[in-house]
């Protein structure tokens, strides 16, 4: 009988995870996850806190394969993401890791504050659509961004100590950098307001505001990169995952660390051109035949695959899917410097040299793995696995492209028939299975 049980088990398809990230009932054309909590493959609450020693070290190479085999539990996911993402080390105590989160938590107030000073919505709980400035720097007074800063201002001199505010007026604006900044406030408004508008997380007010506050923030923050269409994408599921905002903003910037390339624009060049060139290597080694047969169709430069490297597949996921594929593809990547990368990247860079086992350490994602070992073999840096995803969409997709793709409008319809439709663990699969593939050919050509 208990042998009976244990076959039933394992061939239980697993709980759907759609419940956690509830969709407004009016949304009936919103994909199903194909993400299950599987009992022994997903990582459980129960599996994560066994990871930890009495005094709050992470043995995270307990966690990996699970993460990869079956994803994160929703219940404890905002916590291990901040690991995967390098927020923390995994060699830290609990009591370090208190400590840099209310430093951190700390810096984000001044910022937020910082920014606030500039413009009084922000933090206000509400937030604007409309444009507040000319490029020249002088104040657009729209009536409805007046009435939120009016509005903004008296809610803040209500719950003031004093019953006094910093006065704010809509003057003309000098600093390059501010305008620059206010300039994007409006875009990051109208952006907040499409994303994931099938949530019923969005139905708050407050968690649109918190939205916008931390992409505003952040557009400060950064000033190279200020704000680019697709980081609210990237932002959102932060703020659903983690309760506080400032972690919710460290963990964003994180995940920025590694994507803000791809949203770095100057005269000359789009920030995601590099990793566009990348694929495009890739495809010509591992199917020379649809790449020849899209650069013929004029797509060579593969601008069609824009939108799934800038916002890593939200569109072509469900919501829930998409965080599956997120933080596969993190556990794969898992570097356990990363944390000190980050931190102090000098001091990163002498402990990789001197660190030689790494490859063969299991506190390493098997992805990252396979970059390491490969490392003295190959001539250019190693590539995210992103772009190995994409790949293996496109060589999934290599005979309907082949035979029924006449130009690039087709190129686009068949790709964008792929949204909703694909699975997380079966496109990570493949991108590893092509990734193996490609450095075996790329180092065979270097010989």
């Amino acid at each position: 009988m208990a042998s009976l049980d244990i076959t039933k088990m394992w061939r239980d398809p697993g709980a759907p995870a759609d419940s956690f990230y509830q969709v407004r009932p009016e949304c009936t054309d919103v994909p199903k996850s194909k993400f299950r909590i599987k009992n022994g493959k997903t990582l459980s609450e129960r599996k994560w806190r066994a990871a930890f020693s009495p005094e709050g070290y992470l043995d995270i190479g307990k966690t990996l394969g699970r993460i990869h085999r079956g994803g994160i539990h929703p219940s404890i996911r905002g916590e291990v993401w901040e690991f995967l993402l390098g927020c923390y080390d995994p060699k830290s105590s609990q009591a370090e890791r208190e400590d840099i989160r209310q430093q951190r938590r700390t810096q984000y107030a001044i910022l937020k504050e910082e920014c606030r000073t500039m413009f009084p919505v922000i933090g206000s709980g509400r937030y604007i659509t409309a444009p507040v400035i000319t490029e020249d720097g002088d104040p657009i007074l729209d009536p409805l961004v007046l009435q939120e800063a009016k509005a903004a201002k008296e809610a803040k001199e209500a719950t003031s100590v004093t019953g006094a505010s910093d006065d704010y007026e809509m003057v003309k604006e000098d600093d390059k950098r501010v305008i620059e900044w206010k300039l994007s406030l409006h875009q990051i408004g109208l952006d907040v307001a499409r994303t994931d508008r099938s949530l019923v997380f969005y139905e708050n007010q407050e968690n649109l505001s918190k939205l916008w506050d931390i992409l505003s923030v952040y557009a400060w923050f950064d000033k190279d990169v200020n704000y680019c269409q697709g980081m609210s994408d990237l932002c959102s599921p932060m703020i659903i995952l983690l309760d506080d905002e400032a972690d919710a903003f460290w963990c964003f910037e994180r995940l920025m660390r590694r994507l803000r390339g791809n949203f770095r624009y100057t005269e000359s060049s789009v920030g995601v051109e590099s990793q566009l060139n990348n694929l495009a290597s890739v495809t010509q080694v591992i199917d020379p035949k649809l790449h020849q047969h899209l650069d013929k169709l004029g797509g060579g430069d593969y601008l069609f695959a824009v939108r799934m490297l800038m916002v890593l597949f939200r569109r072509e996921f469900s919501f829930c899917d998409s965080l599956y594929l997120w933080e596969m593809m993190w556990a794969l990547e898992y570097d356990p410097d990363l944390f000190l990368t980050y931190e102090d990247p000098e001091l990163a860079a002498d402990k990789s040299e001197e660190s030689k086992s790494k490859a063969k350490s299991r506190q390493v994602g098997k992805f990252e793995r396979e970059n390491m070992k490969n490392a003295g073999k190959a001539a250019e840096a190693p590539l995210p696995i992103s772009v190995f995803l994409v790949a293996s969409v496109l060589k999934d997709k290599s005979d309907k492209l082949l035979t029924e793709a006449r130009g690039l409008d087709d190129v686009v319809k068949i790709l964008n028939d792929v949204n909703g439709n694909l699975d997380a663990k079966k496109a990570c699969t493949g991108a590893m299975k092509l990734h193996r593939k490609y450095l075996k050919k790329a180092a065979n050509t270097h010989r």
